[in-house]
């Protein structure tokens, strides 16, 4: 993924612009900024965007408007800010159109794995081709989906079927993190319990099996996040 990709911030609090600018910038993104939902539509018009961060109390149009607008028209990734934690302002931001929600104050660090995480959902896996799906290459490792097979080199690896499906489910969805509760609806398909350790003994079995194999780390930990392996 080329991260030169251009970002709009969109929030009334300069300083909190400034900060996420910086950010991401020493990542190597380039910005545009806006202060209320009107300057960032007027940006819009004028700038190829690939990622919005929006905040959703703003002067003259919040975000909430701001994102309805875009959505008429716009598929751009966003990332909706709010001060307020409640369920239901993350549900109603996600009914408007935003693709990830975080709370005030947020972790920088969170901020850029999740903006990451976006922007390969939005410009690598969606163009993956079906093949490039069934036979995955993370350097000497090969995945196999057609065949439920894992190899380095000639050699194979023998995972089980669970683990071979949260392989598959991670390397499918390059840099993106996800917590236990995300892979464990995707792969096992059943609701998942608070309590439930099912997903970490599997990946830390997977870890075993791979670094065995290959010396180093393929599933990389995000702490107080999720697991994610690196595009």
């Amino acid at each position: 993924m080329n991260l030169s990709k251009q970002i709009l911030i969109v929030d009334d609090d300069k300083e909190i612009v400034n900060l996420i600018d910086i950010s991401l910038q020493n990542e190597g993104f380039t910005t545009v900024k806006a202060y209320n939902g009107e300057e960032a539509l007027a940006i819009l018009q004028e700038n190829s965007v690939h990622l919005i961060i929006l905040d959703v109390m703003m002067p003259k149009m919040n975000g909430l408007e701001f994102c309805q607008l875009v959505r008429q028209h716009d598929n751009t990734p966003i990332l909706m800010l709010s001060a307020k934690s409640e369920d239901m302002d993350k549900i109603t931001g996600l009914m408007t159109g935003a693709d990830d929600y975080m709370a005030k104050p947020f972790n920088l660090l969170e901020m850029m794995v999740r903006v990451k995480a976006l922007l390969r959902r939005a410009y690598y896996f969606n163009h993956q081709t079906q093949e490039d799906k069934e036979m995955i290459r993370l350097g000497e490792l090969i995945i196999n989906r057609k065949t439920y097979s894992t190899s380095v080199g000639s050699e194979k690896i023998n995972l089980t079927s669970k683990e071979f499906e949260i392989l598959y489910f991670l390397a499918t969805h390059l840099g993106q993190v996800f917590n236990s509760e995300e892979i464990f609806r995707s792969v096992w398909k059943e609701k998942y319990y608070e309590a439930n350790n099912t997903v970490m003994v599997h990946i830390s079995n997977l870890r075993d099996k791979l670094e065995k194999n290959l010396g180093y780390k393929v599933i990389h930990t995000i702490w107080g996040v999720g697991y994610k392996i690196e595009g």
